[in-house]
């Protein structure tokens, strides 16, 4: 399921190839409290209009000026900044730090053959690493190795100077079963930063009344998961306690790279989902991915304290593994 992305790559591209020029800016590396974390980008065009940030507005300024340059001499350049306390507390931080950044000019350090590449893989939700030297950038495009660093999302320098930029696709959270629960969890994910789909063949629940502004699918649940479709970056979480909508699910899920599975009920509706999936010849391996009753025991009681506890287990497992 492919969809459009509009950041720093797509615009870089987009005016690189209208003849306005552009250059990619990337935090590379950060001391203290700096503003913006590394992998942080900002796209400059030959004509000085620039998108994104590298320093929450610090440094900004600062940054287009070198890119032009950059542009003109068609080179890569480092820069190195030092974001003092007074501006760091202006951009909501109480003390101030350092930061690093790589402006690329496209065309002449980044190439514009790796950066379609990338642009096409952001839209195609496959996540690639930008490998590239840390000081004059112009980099390759990489699928395979740095487990850790797709894992966490965290871009950064290597010991041998290489810049590895991680481009993972956005967060997504689907939830099948549009009840109570949902209409807490929705909004906390995406403050969390995960874009829900709700899936709930049941028009009554899974209504733009109860869920306004929402993507809602109402196909059953295993038909609408293959549309969706389920990789690395999204989470299930099923909600409906009921196993004619959460099993056709869960055969789905449990082929696929979700980082979380999650699903609500006691531990006794568990252990008889657990026999039936079984029976349907999962392993007890693959049935062991399964967060069931879901979420962290917190002592949770009512519906929003169940979403908290759901969400804080989703957070844990994709910043802290199993």
């Amino acid at each position: 399921m492919t969809e459009r992305v509009q950041g720093a790559p797509e615009l870089a591209l987009e005016w690189h190839r209208a003849g306005r020029g552009a250059a990619l800016a990337t935090v590379v590396e950060t001391w203290g409290s700096a503003p913006r974390r590394v992998g942080a980008q900002m796209v400059v065009s030959g004509d000085g209009q620039i998108e994104g940030s590298v320093s929450g507005g610090c440094v900004e300024g600062a940054v287009m000026v070198e890119a032009l340059e950059a542009l003109e001499e068609g080179k890569g350049r480092l820069l190195e900044f030092g974001v003092s306390d007074g501006d760091a507390f202006a951009v909501g931080l109480a003390c101030g730090g350092t930061i690093r950044v790589l402006v690329e000019p496209v065309g002449a350090v980044m190439s514009e053959v790796v950066l379609d590449a990338l642009v096409s893989a952001r839209a195609e939700r496959r996540p690639v690493a930008y490998v590239c030297d840390g000081e004059t950038g112009g980099g390759l495009l990489s699928e395979e190795g740095f487990e850790e660093r797709f894992r966490m999302d965290r871009s950064g320098l290597e010991e041998d100077g290489r810049f590895v930029a991680i481009h993972n696709p956005p967060l997504r959270l689907v939830i099948v079963g549009a009840v109570h629960i949902a209409q807490a969890l929705v909004p906390m994910a995406r403050v969390a930063g995960f874009d829900p789909i709700l899936v709930d063949p049941r028009s009554a629940f899974g209504s733009q009344a109860r869920f306004p502004g929402e993507t809602i699918v109402e196909d059953w649940p295993d038909e609408a998961l293959d549309v969706i479709g389920l990789d690395g970056r999204t989470a299930l979480v099923l909600l409906t306690h009921d196993p004619k909508l959460d099993d056709p699910a869960l055969h789905v899920a449990l082929r696929s790279d979700v980082f979380y599975i999650g699903a609500l009920g006691s531990k006794r509706t568990h252990a008889s989902r657990v026999a039936r999936l079984g029976e349907a010849g999962f392993t007890q391996d693959e049935i062991a991915r399964i967060h069931g009753p879901i979420g962290l025991d917190i002592g949770a009681a009512g519906p929003s304290e169940i979403a908290v506890s759901i969400l804080a287990e989703m957070v844990q497992l994709l910043r802290k593994g199993a």
